[in-house]
């Protein structure tokens, strides 16, 4: 399985912030999209990610305010990405190893999506209950003289 099986599943509703805007106002799109993450464009360029764990280490060092920050404080300015044509395995290990939730997928320098944690582990789960499926279908059309007895 690969990143665009995810994407093409999950859609490609982007959201975006300019590292320029205040923190408070990517907070806001945030809050009002119920989303975790924003991705930072600037020109046109992916320059970073804004998830709520980098707000809260802003938070943190700001006295429990926003301020006046700008997103370019707060952001990862080096964020995990990956392709669409990143094995699965791939992405978990990367995540796994960066304690990364979100991953933006790049073609060459254009954007084409972000997966979370969560889209890859449903990607999982659904895969192994689709294989599931498919072998207790086996299983059951076999002819009874050849299923294996019961342990």
């Amino acid at each position: 399985m690969k990143v665009s099986d995810i994407l093409r599943v999950k859609g490609n509703t982007l959201y975006t912030v300019d590292p320029s805007r205040p923190l408070a106002e990517a907070v806001q799109i945030m809050s009002e999209r119920d989303i975790g993450s924003l991705v930072v464009m600037e020109h046109g360029d992916l320059v970073g990610m804004l998830t709520f764990r980098e707000i809260i280490q802003s938070l943190v060092k700001n006295g429990g305010s926003v301020g006046t920050l700008r997103v370019r404080s707060a952001m990862d300015d080096a964020p995990l990405t990956c392709t669409m044509e990143t094995d699965m395995d791939e992405v978990r290990r990367m995540m796994l190893e960066r304690h990364a939730r979100y991953m933006p997928v790049m073609d060459s320098r254009m954007l084409m999506g972000v997966i979370s944690f969560y889209d890859v582990a449903k990607a999982v789960v659904d895969s192994q209950n689709f294989e599931n499926q498919m072998l207790k279908a086996y299983i059951r059309d076999w002819p009874d003289e050849e299923k294996a007895p019961a342990a």
